[in-house]
């Protein structure tokens, strides 16, 4: 077998093989994922047998899997998000989902790096004067800081969090000390990642979201809201931690989608 064979192996997958009067599909195409993992399988084979001495070459070690297309972030429209922030409730758990959400969609933050804050850190944000540029440190990726602004509604939730609702989740804890965590579950503990993820799943759903959505739905959300709002890409990318401004470009394609449908829609003469 040759790497070419191996190569239209891969593309015979990923056509898939028609009907004889076109209407149907003797083997419906695969998707690139798929095909991927059969390539995967074959130069797993092939570099199996040139170990084991079953054959002088390997003519797989050339083939690569197709590289999956990129997905473009999904993010929700402002009034989606507004909903989002209005669902929670007004007592202790309400008070504490709405400054969750306020502070992932108010920063970008990742939701690792948002139940990992400890209230000392946002203790000393709300002690600033209000006049004076108000920024929140995150650790993010790698034990990577960086210092992201912290706007009006999502200081002024996490402070009504604080003064009235934390201190009685941090009574249910054993011994009512609680840990330093910022959000607490409803026994005093910190919030683990897996019910931050079922807060926003919840205020989505009750806002009438039918999509799915993450916390990191909220930081796409975030990131291109800023972007339609005409800041530069290397001042997100900054905001939202990227390493590389690569990553931060997919959400540029978000917005030159959301401005052709502007267009389309606003235009007389579009169509």
């Amino acid at each position: 077998m040759t790497s070419r064979q191996i190569s239209d192996f891969a593309a015979d997958l990923h056509a898939g093989v028609p009907t004889t009067d076109g209407d149907g599909w003797q083997r419906a195409p695969l998707a690139g994922s798929s095909v991927a993992r059969a390539v995967v399988v074959v130069r797993g084979l092939h570099r199996f047998a040139l170990e084991d001495r079953a054959s002088e070459e390997d003519p797989a070690r050339v083939v690569h899997p197709p590289r999956p297309p990129k997905r473009l972030p999904k993010a929700l429209s402002l009034d989606q998000v507004q909903a989002m922030l209005d669902t929670p409730v007004d007592d202790d758990l309400g008070l504490r989902d709405r400054a969750l959400l306020e502070l992932l969609y108010g920063t970008g933050a990742r939701i690792s790096e948002a139940v990992g804050l400890d209230v000392d850190d946002v203790a000393r944000v709300l002690d600033t004067d209000p006049a004076e540029r108000v920024a929140l440190r995150l650790l993010g990726k790698g034990s990577k800081q960086r210092i992201v602004p912290l706007g009006s509604y999502a200081r002024d939730a996490l402070a009504g969090y604080l003064v009235r609702a934390r201190p009685v989740l941090r009574a249910r804890s054993e011994g009512g000390r609680g840990g330093p965590g910022l959000f607490l579950n409803a026994r005093g503990s910190r919030l683990s990642r897996q019910s931050a993820w079922t807060i926003v799943q919840t205020a989505a759903r009750r806002a009438g979201i039918t999509t799915d959505v993450s916390p990191h739905t909220l930081r796409h959300s975030y990131a291109t809201h800023l972007l339609d709002g005409g800041a530069d890409v290397r001042v997100v990318q900054e905001l939202l931690g990227h390493a590389s401004v690569t990553t931060t470009q997919l959400y540029t394609l978000v917005t030159v989608d959301h401005l052709r449908e502007v267009y389309l829609a606003a235009h007389p003469r579009a169509r």
